[in-house]
């Protein structure tokens, strides 16, 4: 394998100009099952291999769940904002910081998988309930300082999800 194809298992984000129905609806779907399936995937991981960078130069499997738990966290918030707020700026983070943190490299990841189980429930729910309009409603990253509307973002952490999804399993 490439370093380019370790880095990106399912290959780069890439979201349409003109996003279809089809493709939020197969989103939605992958956000209902990729907590199942991680736990799944987990379930009989040895503590030294969760302490194993999933790449060379990468985080550990322990610090990449609790990345996905804070960072599909961000996005939960990120979309209740854009939804009862006009194009609302939104607080960023830096995710190798929070990486660095003692509770990534060794806190328990069934706290990181309840969470996201959660919050992929509540996200769901939300997304399977949002009208035409409001899948347009944005916030506004401060990093770039672009737009990204819900249906943007019900992409963007499906893909999220498999990204890391397959990093996991490849590491296994």
């Amino acid at each position: 394998m490439t370093q380019t194809s370790i880095q990106y298992p399912i290959g780069k984000l890439s979201i349409p100009d003109n996003i279809t129905p089809g493709q939020v609806s197969e989103a939605i779907e992958v956000l209902r099952v990729f907590p199942q399936q991680l736990k799944m995937t987990l379930l009989d991981v040895t503590e030294t291999k969760l302490d194993t960078p999933y790449r060379e130069g990468g985080w550990s499997l322990r610090q990449l769940i609790h990345h996905i738990s804070d960072s599909h966290s961000h996005c939960y918030n990120r979309m209740r904002w854009a939804l009862t707020e006009d194009a609302p700026i939104v607080k960023s983070y830096d995710q190798d910081l929070f990486a660095a943190m003692d509770d990534y490299k060794t806190a328990p990841i069934a706290w990181s998988l309840t969470h996201i189980e959660m919050l992929h429930h509540k996200m769901v729910y939300i997304l399977q309930r949002i009208n035409g309009k409001q899948w347009n409603r944005v916030y506004v990253h401060p990093q770039t300082n672009t737009e990204v509307s819900i249906k943007e973002m019900a992409l963007t952490y499906a893909w999220h999800s498999m990204h890391h999804f397959m990093h996991i399993k490849n590491a296994l």
